[in-house]
């Protein structure tokens, strides 16, 4: 039996997050702002610990600095009990500035800071992928793990973010993942091509693309149409976006992993994406199982969920 239901390989980093009222620059020089505060971050950060608090039994793995944002990410995973192994980042640890404004809608200025072909070594990751059920790789530094899954038999994911459809680093994930992700930001006049582009790219049976409070689209293998799906009403005052995305791919994915069908797996990513809304930060507050449950529940009768779904 494996040890790890999901080992996640790559993105972690710490997110300063600055709030305004919209998102454009104000005239003059400067802007008086509330406080400007630092949160454990990025993609693959969001992915672990929206795992771990779901219950799965989680492994994540990356490069670390030695400084001030790495020292506060061991701090998280020590608080909330996160299996986490790291080698040094000789660059220091990734970090974003994010613009949010007053309806939670955010803008990010990402320094990945690694160099561009920094790679985890096999040496360093196998030992846990080969007792884990599943894969999940959020970064370019994790590319090699899917090679050696697939040696395992092991399913794989990632998450491209908003894709233009132009950039090789994303395309390179999404060849060899099971599942991907990816927001519709980038190119939303395009999307659905995007999609058929990725499912026909390589071995993926499932992609599904993100469209903030319009929904999501999923295409499948099996079934090979584009179905559309609504997004669920938060249940609290939306507050902050950042980290939705990764809740939204947690909480489906945990379905997918018990075989539900896609229905179930998008309405549990719905809920749980628009809960991570409700809190400041990012990856701040993430939902329990026994929570993600009950309001799966409840936004089932929904009829914006009964009706938007086609």
């Amino acid at each position: 039996m494996a040890e790890f239901d999901v080992l996640v390989v790559g993105g972690v980093g710490v997110d300063t997050i600055v709030r305004i009222p919209d998102l454009e620059i104000p005239s003059g020089d400067h802007y008086a702002v509330p406080p400007i505060l630092d949160y454990v971050a990025h993609s693959g950060n969001g992915v672990a610990l929206g795992f771990h608090a779901l219950g799965l039994r989680t492994k994540f793995v990356d490069f670390l600095g030695d400084d001030a944002q790495g020292a506060q990410v061991l701090a998280r995973y020590a608080e909330v009990g996160l299996d986490f192994a790291h080698l040094p980042a000789p660059s220091g640890t990734s970090r974003s500035v994010n613009l949010v404004d007053d309806q939670g809608r955010r803008f990010s200025f990402y320094d990945p800071r690694h160099p561009a072909d920094l790679r985890l070594p096999a040496d360093f990751y196998l030992p846990f992928l080969t007792r884990a059920r599943h894969v999940h790789v959020a970064s370019e530094r994790g590319v090699g793990a899917f090679a050696d899954a697939r040696r395992l038999g092991l399913t794989t994911s990632t998450d491209i973010h908003a894709w233009d459809g132009v950039r090789s680093g994303p395309l390179v994930r999404a060849r060899e993942a099971d599942l991907i992700f990816l927001s519709a930001a980038a190119a939303p006049t395009k999307i659905e091509d995007l999609m058929y582009t990725l499912l026909d790219g390589g071995g993926t049976e499932v992609v599904v693309a993100t469209e903030g409070a319009a929904g999501c689209r999923v295409l499948t293998r099996a079934e090979r149409r584009v179905r559309r799906f609504p997004a669920v009403v938060p249940e609290r005052p939306v507050v902050d976006s950042n980290g939705s995305g990764d809740a939204f791919s947690t909480a489906f994915m945990s379905r997918w992993f018990a075989g539900r069908p896609v229905e179930e797996c998008v309405l549990a990513g719905a809920v749980s994406g628009a809960y991570a809304c409700g809190a400041a930060g990012t990856h701040e507050e993430l939902i329990s199982a026994t929570q993600l449950e009950e309001a799966v529940a409840r936004a089932a009768e929904s009829p914006q969920w009964r009706a938007g779904r086609r």
